[in-house]
């Protein structure tokens, strides 16, 4: 017999239905809420907050710092111009002197905080507004910066921020697709919008993010905008300003450079009794040392030498030492007017002597003052350049020591300097504890591959120095039982008369590349390494094997007079 269901539990039934009927219906609710939250964007608005009021952007990204108005110019920080423009374009603050440089390959500015006048070069240049110190910060105006490097800023009119770009920037722009849309703080549509852009605005595209876009609105913040919503429209490369090329005196003729330096010391040599010397086409007189900390010059320098280097179609690029101390040498390169006093001096000689070019060779330089000799080049180069002149300047090749090759930073150089002539020489030293070759041949090849590789010095830049010179080692056994080692410098013609006198035969020596010789004397043994034919040919055929721009010699003086004949002919006859 079937049982039927009592009251209570019909009743119980019921509420049953009814409890699960209403948690169906707030899942129902909960999930379409869910789905609604998931799909809809948020309508909230964020603006950023920064702590200055005109804040800088560069490639959509803060660079924490702020830009200042005067009237309609803007003034930017030295500090986020030079993080944006990179350390290849040089801006220079010296707080001592309250000046601010700027350089770039054909120009230099100088600027003093406060004031409105400044120079290009040597002459005047009018400011709008003065570059000024405030909290610390200096501010250089824009328009030298636009000058001389292409810098541009835009400003917005809503928000006061400022875009930076500099010459050769690529732009992408962007218009919004079919609606006004929303740049948002996070790549979400969850995220807070900084700004709607409508229809007309336009954005900055800088780059992807999976569906999103890193951007910059017409607010001139940076935020992210979904690809779906954007289209892309124009691009645009920022002008890049156009540095005017030197006319120098060595570029139109077109040959391997051929060097000679000339040692002047207290007497002023006589070209007249100058022998021939067939191929030389630069001659490089010792003429022009720094004397002190204020950055005055001492010349030697001699009319009668510059004519008879004009009649014999020679160049004239004169050298102008430190005089290897490294005090005086502190002292001038400290600060822009000693440096600019150095420039105006060399200038003016080069103007009244009819020079063709400026050889720099400063030498014994803390390496405190690296960047400062970088510095003085800078601003040296262009200055030279508009009166024609070619600037070189001299380097030894790379080693551990401080004071001889560690100050030069050799890659910075170059990009300033027409060339560079490499010093490779005195491998063993005059006070060298052991004897050797001056210049060996694996040892130069080195020198040069060194500076081709690490500094990527250009070939066509580069000069291979060479000495005329040997030296005479004596070793001498003490009575110790070591050995003492002593040398002197002698020329070409002193060895030749060396040989002939003591009867001896030269050896080749491959692990040198050069010629040998050896003999017993009083209580030791002279050993020499020779520089002759056989070692020049073989350094000329390194100019030709990497490209180089040519030759020095160190110095005329050590010549042997067929010398200059073995050099031309190697020079003119690549092998």
């Amino acid at each position: 017999m079937r049982r039927g269901m009592t009251s209570a539990g019909r009743r119980k039934g019921r509420g049953f239905r009814r409890l699960l009927g209403f948690c169906v219906c707030i899942g129902i609710i909960a999930g379409a809420w869910a789905g609604y939250r998931l799909l809809m964007p948020s309508n909230v608005q964020e603006t950023p907050v920064f702590s200055v009021e005109h804040p800088l952007f560069y490639k959509g990204h803060f660079m924490e710092a702020g830009a200042l108005l005067e009237g309609e110019e803007i003034k930017l920080p030295v500090e986020a111009v030079t993080s944006m423009l990179g350390s290849e374009i040089p801006i220079r603050y010296e707080a001592d002197s309250q000046s601010i440089i700027l350089t770039n390959g054909s120009q230099v500015l100088r600027m003093k905080t406060d004031t409105l006048t400044a120079k290009l070069g040597s002459k005047p240049f009018k400011l709008a507004v003065a570059p000024e110190t405030r909290k610390g910060v200096v501010y250089v105006p824009l328009t030298p910066l636009k000058t001389l490097y292409g810098v541009q800023a835009q400003l917005s009119p809503t928000t006061g921020a400022v875009t930076l770009a500099k010459g050769g920037d690529s732009i992408q722009y962007a218009v919004p697709g079919q609606k006004e849309m929303a740049v948002r703080n996070e790549p979400s549509i969850h995220s807070p919008f900084i700004e709607k852009v409508p229809l007309e605005g336009k954005l900055t595209v800088w780059k992807e993010e999976g569906d999103w876009y890193s951007v910059q609105g017409p607010s001139g913040y940076s935020g992210y905008a979904r690809k779906s919503e954007l289209q892309l429209s124009d691009k645009q490369t920022t002008q890049e300003p156009v540095e005017q090329q030197p006319e120098l005196a060595w570029k139109s003729t077109g040959k391997k450079i051929n060097l000679t330096w000339e040692a002047v010391y207290n007497v002023a040599p006589d070209p007249a009794k100058f022998p021939a010397m067939e191929g030389v086409n630069v001659v490089s007189p010792t003429w022009f040392e720094l004397m002190d900390g204020a950055g005055q010059i001492r010349s030697k320098a001699d009319a009668n030498y510059t004519k008879w280097a004009r009649s014999k179609g020679i160049q004239v690029w004169a050298l102008f030492s430190n005089g290897f101390d490294p005090e005086r040498t502190t002292q001038a390169l400290a600060n822009v007017e000693t440096r600019f006093s150095m420039i105006q001096q060399l200038l003016a000689y080069a103007k009244m002597y009819q020079l063709q070019g400026i050889n720099i060779d400063f030498e014994n330089v803390r390496t405190s003052d690296k960047g400062a000799l970088v510095q003085f080049v800078r601003e040296l180069t262009p200055m030279l350049h508009e009166q024609g002149l070619v600037v070189s300047i001299d380097v030894t090749p790379k080693s551990n020591s401080e004071m001889w090759s560690l100050f030069l930073d050799r890659a910075e150089l170059i990009k300033s300097v027409d060339y560079m002539m490499l010093m490779a020489y005195d491998e063993h030293w005059a006070s060298s504890p052991e004897s050797g070759s001056v210049a060996s041949l694996p040892w130069v090849e080195n020198s040069i591959l060194r500076l081709l590789e690490d500094d990527q010095i250009p070939g066509s830049k580069l000069i291979l120095s060479m000495p005329l010179y040997t030296r005479i080692w004596t070793e001498k056994t003490a009575s110790d039982g070591s050995v003492k080692v002593s040398s002197k410098a002698v020329g070409m013609n002193k060895i030749r008369e060396l040989i002939a006198t003591n009867k001896l035969k030269p050896e080749f020596d491959p692990s040198t590349g050069q010629n040998y010789v050896q003999y017993p004397v009083e209580g030791g043994l002279n050993r020499i390494w020779i520089e002759d034919k056989v070692s020049l040919e073989a350094r000329i055929a390194l100019v030709h094997k990497y490209g180089l721009a040519g030759v020095a010699t160190w110095s005329r003086s050590f010549q042997a007079d067929d010398v200059w004949s073995v050099i031309h002919n190697g020079l003119s006859n690549p092998s």
